[in-house]
């Protein structure tokens, strides 16, 4: 399995055969040139969306015309652009589990709001979410933006993910240390990757705070578009 932070929450995860976008976010992202944009979508088989704000989806339709991949997210928002925009979409729901050729992702709750911008104004299509990704012997929750909640001791009983994808920079989500207790009190992480953070000065910049309070956990503070093997 291969994972590619792409900066901000967008990451490329090559896992069970699949090329999975996460919250591809490019076009504005600080974090990612212009020129590194053709490499960071290179391969992709799905699109997986946790939330409709700008900076995880402005890409989204663009590239799944160019790439003729689905967008596989919450039910509402897949429902509204597969009727409006006329794309592939994967939609169901927090509970539910679907197969994208023998990766099973399963969509889990997360706390945070969700909306985009319309000529009409704001459109507000379903509610934020979070993923587990189970393939290749390891389960990968992708958390989305969103605070601790106590549903985490749930998620773990059920999928015991082994790598988490933690959005870590304040503000807008959790920050380092909220993010390490809920690593510590929920999780048994082997690692952690954080995200959301660097982004913006308004963010957290280092992931200090969290390697420090997760003694024994593999945290790995990424770099955009190099790559990594778990």
């Amino acid at each position: 399995m291969q994972i590619t932070w792409l900066g901000h929450a967008s990451f490329k995860i090559a896992i069970g055969g699949q090329v999975l976008l996460i919250d591809p976010w490019l076009t504005g992202n600080p974090m990612l040139t212009e020129d590194q944009h053709d490499a960071a979508v290179e391969g992709a088989t799905h699109i997986l969306l946790t939330h409709a704000h700008f900076d995880h989806v402005s890409d989204t339709v663009g590239l799944a015309r160019k790439l003729d991949i689905p967008v596989v997210g919450q039910f509402d928002l897949m429902g509204y652009w597969e009727e409006k925009e006329k794309i592939s979409t994967v939609g169901f729901n927090k509970g539910g589990t679907v197969d994208l050729g023998g990766v099973k992702v399963t969509m889990v709750h997360a706390v945070h709001s969700t909306s985009f911008g319309t000529e009409n104004g704001p459109h507000v299509p379903g509610t934020e979410c979070g993923f587990m990704i189970e393939a290749d012997g390891h389960t990968i929750y992708v958390s989305g933006d969103t605070d601790v909640i106590a549903d985490m001791k749930i998620f773990n009983d059920l999928h015991e993910p082994d790598i988490g994808i933690l959005c870590a920079g304040g503000h807008f989500t959790m920050d380092m240390r909220r993010a390490a207790y809920a690593a510590k009190t929920f999780f048994n992480f082997k690692t952690v990757i954080p995200c959301h953070y660097k982004t913006f000065p308004i963010l957290e910049q280092s992931a200090e705070e969290l390697a420090k309070a997760l003694p024994g956990v593999n945290v790995i503070e990424a770099e955009v578009m190099e790559p990594f093997d778990l």
